[in-house]
């Protein structure tokens, strides 16, 4: 299939949908010709499957950190039409609102460095980390649905984050229609003893320094002044409550696939018209799961201002600890978008991608001991790509392909060379996740910046990094 796509200019690539049988819409791609020659003939055709789905928006979207996924690529967009579109738990993702949190200080790195061997281990241990890891927060069934229903105004009433954290967080960390009855007893049961914990897998807490300054005025007016000054950035998700939402819900849409006829080019594609019962069940069950993650991420924000308290003698306020912006990946949004000039309201699956509206923060994520970038959402995103974005690196390795090449201990005194003091709760989680599993993360920034999707505003290179 990859031999299909047409180069529109240098960081665009367009599938017509002639390439094949029953594609309703032209797919593209959004990347570099190294990403290109990269990216996997199977995450190509994915994106194809999608464009046949019913109700599609033109163009499916394949972002620069695209590789092959359930269904969908991770990093890929996929909209579909309000009236008589579909919705899918499966083009949502397993790890719900899998975000990140961008937190600045006014500390520098070389004051960081100074504490960086006891920095670590004391995050390490104040913020759970692995697979079922737990935390200490212990919530009553009531108390576990006000944060489904809530998010961040629990978050702010129970005093884990401030309201300028909350304001500083998209759909200010709070979807409406949020509904805890949709969600599963055994997805309660898993996400209950897990707020306010990391997980494994891709999850990570890292301490950074600013490298480079890239947009003056943006940076300015999100609190980061110089090259140098220390940032903290915090990635995972809805946890087991998430993961269980969507497994839920891909085995309703089974059945909805057959109940209401909708032919499928792969059965991972599996979905609900969007005013069905089962489409707006899993969307309210969606975002309470969505209000789960950003509250999960305020839980760990004061357990880490807590420890810079602790290591630093100074608080947190002092320190400057505040939130430049949180980011959600892996979810779906209603929203309304020009389509062939007119306003439509559509329902835009972003699945390994992240929202980038104009002159709002984008964050992308490098892999552990590369750089990560703040950038700026825009009007050519609104255009191009349905307001959205990359949302880190991609992987460019299995995860089991990562554990089989490389040693953790190794990755460890490789990081440690860098500079970059790692925790983990087990050498397999360096393994696989060690930067070379990734794509480059300058070509992916590269690619968004060059479509001008969304434009850079500050480097970040790793000092400390803690994995579940």
């Amino acid at each position: 299939m990859k031999e299909k796509l047409k180069k529109i200019n240098e960081f665009e690539w367009l599938l017509p949908k002639g390439v094949r049988e029953r594609m309703k819409v032209d797919a593209k791609i959004i990347a570099n010709k190294k990403l290109i020659d990269a990216v996997e003939d199977a995450a190509v055709q994915q994106l194809t499957n999608v464009a046949t789905l019913p109700g599609v928006v033109e163009p499916v979207i394949g972002l620069p950190d695209m590789h092959w996924g359930y269904g969908l690529p991770m990093g890929a967009v996929g909209a579909f039409d309000a009236e008589d579109g579909i919705i899918s738990a499966g083009l949502c993702g397993f790890d719900i609102n899998c975000g990140i949190n961008l937190i600045r200080t006014n500390l520098t790195a070389d004051e960081i460095r100074t504490k960086i061997r006891e920095l670590v281990p004391s995050l390490f241990d104040a913020v759970p980390c692995g697979v079922g890891s737990k935390g200490t927060l212990k919530l009553s069934p009531p108390e576990l649905d006000e944060v489904l229903k809530r998010g961040l105004d629990w978050a702010v009433e129970k005093g884990y984050i401030t309201e300028e954290d909350q304001k500083a967080t998209e759909e200010n960390g709070k979807m409406s229609g949020a509904d805890p009855s949709k969600v599963s007893d055994l997805a309660k049961k898993r996400g209950g003893p897990q707020l306010g914990t990391l997980g494994a897998g891709n999850h990570f807490l890292e301490i950074q320094e600013v490298s480079h300054i890239l947009d003056k005025d943006a940076v300015k007016k999100w609190g980061i002044k110089e090259p140098g000054q220390a940032m903290i950035m915090i990635h995972c998700g809805s946890r087991g409550l998430g993961h269980q939402v969507a497994t839920d819900y891909l085995k309703i849409q089974e059945q909805a696939v057959r109940k209401y006829n909708i032919w499928l080019p792969d059965r991972q594609l599996v979905c609900s018209p969007v005013k069905s019962k089962e489409g707006q069940d899993f969307f309210a069950a969606m975002k309470a799961a969505v209000n789960y993650s950003f509250t999960n991420r305020a839980v760990m924000t004061k357990w880490i201002r807590e420890v810079f308290e602790k290591i630093f003698g100074k608080s947190w306020e002092e320190m400057d600890m505040k939130t430049v912006y949180a980011i959600a990946h892996n979810i779906v949004k209603l929203e309304e978008h020009k389509v062939n000039g007119e306003k439509k309201k559509l329902y835009v699956h972003r699945k390994g991608a992240t929202r980038s509206f104009p002159n709002l923060p984008v964050i992308i994520a490098g892999s552990m001991g590369t750089s990560s970038y703040l950038l700026k959402g825009t009007e050519t995103a609104m255009e191009k790509s349905f307001g959205s974005s990359a949302h880190g690196a991609g992987r460019s390795m299995s995860r089991h392909a990562a554990i089989k090449r490389f040693w953790g201990g190794k990755v460890k005194e490789d990081l440690l060379k860098k500079g970059i003091v790692s925790q983990a709760t087990h050498p397999k989680s360096l393994a696989e996740e060690a930067p070379e599993a990734y794509k480059d993360v300058e070509a992916v920034v590269d690619s968004v910046h060059g479509a001008g999707i969304s434009t850079k505003v500050a480097r970040m290179v790793p000092l400390g990094v803690v994995k579940g």
